[in-house]
């Protein structure tokens, strides 16, 4: 099939533009699989669910370089620019701002000292980060933003008027399965004591206070501590404590383990000290919200060769058109 993206093939964002969704899905289906298996020494559920929205429009954050006149992506395995004026997979408020950006570039007001920059939306207020710079930008560069890009916020963006976001802080790219995310991460999970580790802004903790009677939540990102502590106060969740720990930190002070542990770490997984910990412990319930089938694969197995057991598996489809996925993992005891 003709991929819908012009620079596709060039452009080093996309890698399956050119599939049918279905069978994308497949595919990733299948690199989860072989991951456990040839990784893990791990056997799959036999059903493992597929969570997937809309193939385009989906993502709410984009990273563009900035070279002379142009901005875009990097082109496939290299540093050249793939100038873009639109993204496929960019939500329409994305494509709005990356059209203004771009026509902005061409004007000689723009700092050419500035090499790279960040878009962030929630579709109605739209945040602007300047990533690279060789100088300090000026406070008229940032006015000008907001005269031609409709909805900038100054600081952190209220995504939906739920959670304070501010620059460094992580948020779930996918726009349209952030709510189906949050259901997966939680499905399931009982008892009156709770850890969110690797928090961020609270996505999950927030909805696990309304859910148990204790949680805490652990979050090592300055930025994002501080949204947490705003995000909890805000919606006057005095059962939820936010703690600016590494996950290692807090997991070494526990005396006895909490009823569930959720954990969504960076793409560099959980490591052998997390998992350590939490196998001292044993917690009766652990999810995992993993963003790389190797990483995840090898903290399964120390989990599991430590006597859990895997009750689900929910691949969530968060970055169509490219090869990475998302995958929620339940384990008991």
């Amino acid at each position: 099939m003709a991929a819908p993206c012009p620079v596709y093939g060039r452009c080093g964002g996309c890698h399956y533009q050119h599939a049918p969704y279905e069978y994308q899905l497949g595919v990733k289906r299948a690199i989860l699989v072989e991951a456990l298996q040839r990784l893990g020494k791990i056997e799959p559920p036999a059903e493992i669910a597929v969570v997937a929205a809309e193939p385009f429009g989906y993502r709410n954050r984009v990273q563009l370089h900035v070279e002379e006149k142009h901005l875009g992506y990097r082109e496939a395995r290299s540093h050249k620019l793939c100038a873009v004026n639109e993204c496929p997979v960019g939500s329409p408020k994305i494509n709005q701002a990356v059209a203004a950006l771009a026509a902005m570039q061409r004007d000689w007001r723009w700092p050419r000292f500035i090499k790279s920059l960040e878009v962030f939306t929630d579709e109605n207020e739209v945040q602007i980060n300047v990533l690279e710079t060789d100088r300090p930008v000026a406070r008229r560069f940032f006015d000008w933003c907001a005269k031609e890009i409709p909805g900038l916020v100054e600081g952190a963006l209220d995504y939906q008027g739920k959670f304070r976001v501010s620059s460094n802080s992580f948020f779930q790219v996918n726009r349209l399965l952030i709510d189906r995310l949050v259901e997966a991460a939680i499905e399931g999970a009982e008892g009156e004591t709770a850890l969110d580790l690797y928090a961020g802004v609270g996505l999950l903790s927030l909805p696990l206070a309304r859910r148990f009677r204790e949680v805490t939540a652990v979050e090592s990102g300055a930025g994002a501590v501080r949204d947490l502590q705003f995000n909890t106060e805000r919606a006057g969740l005095g059962n939820l404590q936010a703690m600016a720990q590494t996950a290692e930190e807090r997991l070494a002070q526990l005396e006895k383990a909490p009823d569930f542990v959720v954990l969504d770490p960076p793409r560099t997984g959980l490591g052998k000290a997390v998992v350590a910990r939490l196998t001292e412990l044993r917690p009766r319930q652990i999810t995992i919200v993993a963003c790389d089938p190797a990483t995840l694969a090898r903290d399964l197995a120390g989990l599991v060769a430590a006597g859990y057991r895997v009750e689900g598996m929910t691949l969530m489809d968060l970055f169509p058109q490219t090869y990475h996925l998302e995958t929620v993992v339940r384990l008991v005891m």
